[in-house]
């Protein structure tokens, strides 16, 4: 059995209106001015200004900083720096998506340590104690709420870095449903996406053990009977509670075992063309599920993730099948459709999607890899040996299916395989 080290530092708040609360969580870890941390569409749908009230309401002084973009990067955390020099806050709040609480991290390493934000890349680089930190989530995706790690990306080169420390993850994460109500039907799609993806990664990543893993299926239970339901009936809040619960729970698997090669190969795709982080993953999740599915069709939790998820017992060779097939599922409900055979968004031509492919596979690769971030660049390198194999695959099921085809009377076609052949 894989050995972990399982210690919860972020205080789990969950409920209706528990926004209402954020004043007096504040008071409680000894704040007396609070900087929130919060992007232009929250503050836009009234949602950053229900949090300034309660926390003036219960005497904290404030501040906003939201001079940020979707994809925080160097300069954007370097500004909300220089703000927090000027403001000297007690508590820090990250109210709104996943950019906004990785902001607020960001924020903390250098207004807290000092230097630049490219100091803490990696792990465990903060020398000094850091703020305490809120985190109010208003999107279900990320489950940065329950990490250690901020994103940020490189101003200059366009990486995207992994900043982690013990002493970055939030002293306390405020789960309130109503809060992801206003959100967007397609932000709604991507982040959930984001999620599905982080329950399914985390399950069968190298690292992953006992705790990760009981994180992992909680949460792809939880989001998988609650996705669709969330694009069918936004105003459901049962089911935008499974959704943000179900992220947070897959925040807390990351945080216990690390994600795979999806987002290793989405995270290039966002830092040289700003692709939204969701779609690049949903783009690239399908491909990894195959790939990874005969890698560990053989391991007996594997199995498990079938009967969990499904409800169902299933035979473990056809498990990447059975859940590539859910994540298909998604993929289209969410507002996406197949290219040939990689899964864009509607909106993206054929000459789009090969531009984009290509740089992944090229230059964005070696990039990556001369900056020494392994994981990514074996990514990448995955993508190209998956690839292949898949086309020896289909060559294979392509020509069974023929076979299986003239072997039929005349009129008794299949249609399932003819929509696989095409």
């Amino acid at each position: 059995m894989t050995p972990f080290d399982f210690q919860p530092r972020t205080r789990i708040v969950f409920g209706l209106d528990k926004i209402e609360e954020l004043g007096r969580l504040a008071l409680e870890l000894g704040a007396r001015r609070a900087l929130v941390v919060s992007d232009a569409g929250v503050i836009e749908a009234g949602q950053a200004q229900r949090g300034l009230d309660t926390l003036q309401d219960a005497g904290l002084d404030t501040a906003l900083f939201q001079d940020f973009r979707e994809n925080p990067t160097t300069e954007d955390t370097e500004r909300g720096a220089v703000m927090a020099l000027d403001f000297e806050p007690e508590v820090l709040i990250g109210l709104g998506g996943g950019s906004s609480l990785d902001c607020a991290k960001g924020i903390n390493f250098v207004y807290s340590n000092g230097g630049r934000m490219q100091d803490y890349w990696g792990v465990d680089k903060a020398t000094l104690p850091m703020l305490p930190m809120i985190a109010v989530p208003t999107t279900a995706g990320t489950g940065s709420e329950a990490q250690s790690f901020a994103l940020i990306s490189d101003a200059e080169t366009h990486v995207k870095m992994a900043c982690g420390d013990k002493k970055a993850a939030c002293r306390i994460a405020l789960l309130d449903p109503q809060l992801t109500v206003t959100q967007p039907q397609r932000v709604t799609a991507l982040t959930g996406l984001d999620a599905l993806a982080h329950a399914l990664e985390t399950q069968v990543t190298k690292p992953r053990n006992l705790i990760s893993q009981t994180f992992s299926r909680e949460a792809w239970r939880l989001l998988a009977a609650n996705y669709v339901a969330v694009l069918d009936r936004g105003e459901d809040l049962e089911a935008r509670s499974g959704m943000q619960l179900g992220a947070c729970l897959a925040g807390l698997a990351i945080e216990n075992s690390m994600l795979g090669a999806a987002h290793a190969l989405a995270n290039p795709l966002t830092a040289a063309y700003n692709i939204v982080h969701g779609e690049a993953v949903a783009l690239m999740l399908p491909h990894v599920i195959r790939f990874n599915g005969e890698a560990v069709a053989a391991e007996s939790d594997v199995h498990r993730v079938g009967d969990v998820a499904f409800g169902i017992v299933v035979r473990i060779p056809d498990i990447d099948h059975i859940v590539l097939c859910r994540i298909g599922q998604f993929v289209a409900r969410g507002g996406f459709v197949q290219f040939g055979r990689l899964p864009v968004h509607g909106r993206r031509s054929h000459a789009v999607q090969g531009r984009v492919v290509g740089k992944v596979l090229g230059g964005v690769g070696q990039a990556i890899q001369d900056r020494g971030d392994e994981f990514a660049a074996i990514g990448v390198l995955q993508v190209r040996v998956f690839d292949a194999l898949l086309a020896q695959r289909r060559g294979r099921l392509v020509a069974q299916m023929r076979a299986a085809q003239r072997t039929r009377p005349v009129g008794r076609q299949d249609p399932h395989v003819v929509g696989q052949l095409g």
